[in-house]
């Protein structure tokens, strides 16, 4: 049986807490930012917790 190989494009944009939460860059920080008020840019530059079924697919991805 062949080793399980860890997706390396998701490993560099998750990072697994020390409880195992899954953290993840808030989309809508990239660009286009003149247009979004300030308070809306501080929310979007906090990590957001990765839940729901995208979870279970992301720990298999990542090889856990």
């Amino acid at each position: 049986m062949p080793k399980k190989k860890t997706h390396k494009g998701l490993a560099k944009r998750i990072k697994v807490t020390a409880t195992g939460k899954l953290l993840h860059r808030s989309p809508g920080k990239a660009h286009l930012l003149g247009k979004k008020g300030r308070s809306r840019r501080r929310r979007l530059s906090k990590d957001k917790k990765l839940t729901g079924g995208g979870d279970r697919i992301v720990r298999r991805l990542l090889g856990q």
